[in-house]
């Protein structure tokens, strides 16, 4: 059965044996291991995390052309769940540390990322996940202080998770062949991070800084604070600077004082 993809949702299928290789081999799959891919397209990746004979294997797709082809070429090998990963309850995954492997769809890669960590461990829980993004995307996932591609992506998803980039990715991988560069990234949960009673508002704070990217840090923290003072001696900020000069455990104390100001 000849699938043409669709570009309507951002269908790119792996087609390089050698990195489709790397991408499970970052995933250190053990037999007690249980398993979500999301977006399997035509099954390549999918049929080497199989050979690693996971516990249990679920994957996500939204084509209905390809829960088709997957039903066909994996009989009952997988447990195929046909549905929109950003209108799914994960929640009802009842797997606990799920290793998770994706070939996102770029347009919606950071909201898939942004809903990972909106969950809290006691609702879903994973202990990796290994995503493939636009390498412009992975560039500002990974941006440190200081740098042109830190921004709002950067803080947030560094707030739970240890980030490590495995390789770069040619166009060539991919049927059809993207426009752009991609990037294979590891995400794990941290042990430790400072605890926020809502993620929204880190959301929110980012935003409002990053708005006023050019701005003196002065201007947003005026707009989220009645008496910005008392958090700039708190923290002992330099107004002068702007968001980008602040490191990310800065936003995180900034977040936990709002939290305390709006309950």
């Amino acid at each position: 059965m000849k699938i043409i993809p669709k570009k309507s949702l951002g269908q790119n299928f792996l087609i390089d044996k050698a990195l489709i290789e790397t991408i499970c081999n970052a995933g250190n799959l053990s037999m007690n291991d249980n398993v979500l891919e999301i977006g399997p397209g035509t099954g390549n990746l999918t049929e080497f995390i199989l050979h690693q004979k996971p516990n249990k294997f679920h994957v996500i797709e939204k084509d209905g052309r390809l829960i088709k082809n997957l039903k066909k070429r994996f009989n009952n090998k997988l447990i195929i769940i046909n549905d929109d990963i950003l209108k799914y309850d994960l929640k009802l995954l009842s797997d606990k540390d799920l290793v998770i492997f994706g070939n996102l769809p770029y347009n919606i890669s950071s909201q898939i990322l942004t809903n990972f960590i909106n969950y809290s461990y006691s609702e879903f829980s994973y202990k990796k996940l290994v995503l493939m993004f636009q390498k412009e995307v992975a560039d500002r996932i990974l941006a440190k202080d200081n740098s042109r591609n830190y921004g709002r992506l950067s803080i947030f998803s560094s707030w739970k998770l240890n980030i490590e980039k495995i390789i770069d990715i040619n166009p060539s991988s991919f049927f059809p062949k993207p426009k752009v560069m991609s990037s294979l990234l590891i995400f794990k949960p941290k042990i430790n991070y400072i605890k926020l009673k809502n993620s929204k508002n880190l959301e929110h704070i980012t935003n409002v800084f990053f708005n006023q990217r050019r701005k003196m840090i002065k201007k947003p923290l005026n707009i989220l604070f009645k008496d910005s003072k008392k958090v700039v001696d708190e923290l002992d900020l330099d107004i002068s600077l702007r968001p980008q000069n602040l490191k990310k455990d800065t936003f995180y104390k900034i977040c936990l004082i709002y939290e305390k100001l709006i309950n």
